[in-house]
């Protein structure tokens, strides 16, 4: 099975959620990001191209990548997998310095109207220390468990199961 792996804001193309699906036996495509570089606009557009040439089955997306792993997951309808998503990055990047233009992030936020719910699953650390809102990531997407000992970091949760049992 084939996975798009997308990380998150400064984060790496080898993350957690990463090496967990490689470990799992996975064929995973894992594009670096640079998140200040380019426009959301830009991304999404970039990663729509990898999605059409590597032709995943799951995309997997952590924090700001889950942002844009589930815009994915409307647009083609794949199921997808959310780590700690950064769902409002209109609201965290500039917590976090992000010195670009937060507008693109509220005009694609718009999309999230229709989600498939049955398509979409997230994992969320009841400890996160990055995003503030899981309450709302957690009524926006019904499918999820929450790791009460679980940061924001990917290390902190058992990423290998979940996988393993929701990516079959």
């Amino acid at each position: 099975m084939k996975i798009l792996n997308i990380h998150g804001y400064k984060g790496s193309s080898e993350n957690s959620a990463c090496l967990a699906l490689k470990e799992l036996g996975y064929d995973v495509i894992s594009p670096q990001l640079d998140y200040d570089a380019e426009s959301p606009e830009n991304i999404l557009s970039s990663l729509s191209d990898v999605l059409s040439d590597s032709k995943p089955d799951v995309i997997v997306g952590t924090s700001l990548g889950g942002f844009f792993a589930l815009l994915l997951s409307i647009e083609s309808g794949l199921p997808s997998v959310l780590v700690n998503p950064c769902l409002m990055p209109f609201i965290t990047l500039p917590q976090l310095e992000y010195s670009g233009d937060i507008s693109g992030f509220i005009r694609l936020f718009g999309s999230f109207s229709e989600i498939s719910q049955s398509k979409v699953f997230a994992i969320i650390g009841g400890q996160d220390e990055i995003i503030s809102y899981h309450d709302f990531t957690r009524r926006v997407i019904k499918n999820h468990a929450v790791y009460p000992e679980g940061k924001h970091s990917g290390a902190t949760l058992p990423l290998k199961e979940f996988f393993g049992e929701l990516i079959k």
